[in-house]
């Protein structure tokens, strides 16, 4: 059987982040493959609507035999699971699951987008993606995840969290 390779940003900002993070990699390794990569988490401050708490975020490189339609499936149910109600965007979230690539695919169907249509733009994104995975190019934009992050203009703080650090 031939296994899809794809990278999902986890994120959360409400509660406990690290839990809410934790079980959101067990339940991606249940129900969506083996998590073959997994970024530090980093701390960064909310992107789009920027008055709420930090984020925590990490990107994880999971083997899955789903198509990626049933991966989104997935993804949302996790996201219900662990108490994600989704009413307007950029809200604070107690987990956020973006998938961020599918194989080398470009696919736009229905509320699916791969590559996710901001990943360039975010250095929350791209930060983790390049620890676990710098040669990995951008299948539209032809440029490696190094090279967008070297590139990207978001000034919004982004670094490795520590748990108990300020």
């Amino acid at each position: 059987m031939d296994l899809n390779i794809i990278y999902v940003l986890t994120g959360s900002n409400l509660g406990e982040r690290e839990l809410f993070l934790e079980k959101a990699r067990k339940e991606l390794a249940r129900r969506v493959g083996e998590l073959t990569g997994v970024s530090s988490l980093y701390e960064t401050a909310a992107w789009g609507k920027t008055d709420q708490p930090a984020f925590l975020n990490q990107v994880l490189r999971l083997e899955t035999p789903l198509s990626a339609t049933v991966v989104m499936e997935q993804l949302h149910t996790i996201e219900r699971l662990l108490g994600r109600e989704r009413r307007e965007q950029w809200e604070p979230r107690t987990v956020d699951l973006d998938l961020l690539f599918f194989n080398d695919s470009v696919l736009k169907i229905n509320d699916l987008q791969v590559p996710h249509p901001r990943l360039h733009l975010r250095r929350f994104t791209l930060a983790p993606l390049v620890e676990i995975a710098p040669a990995l190019v951008h299948p539209e934009l032809k440029l490696s995840m190094k090279e967008l992050l070297d590139r990207v203009d978001d000034p919004l703080s982004v670094r490795i969290f520590a748990a108990g650090q300020p």
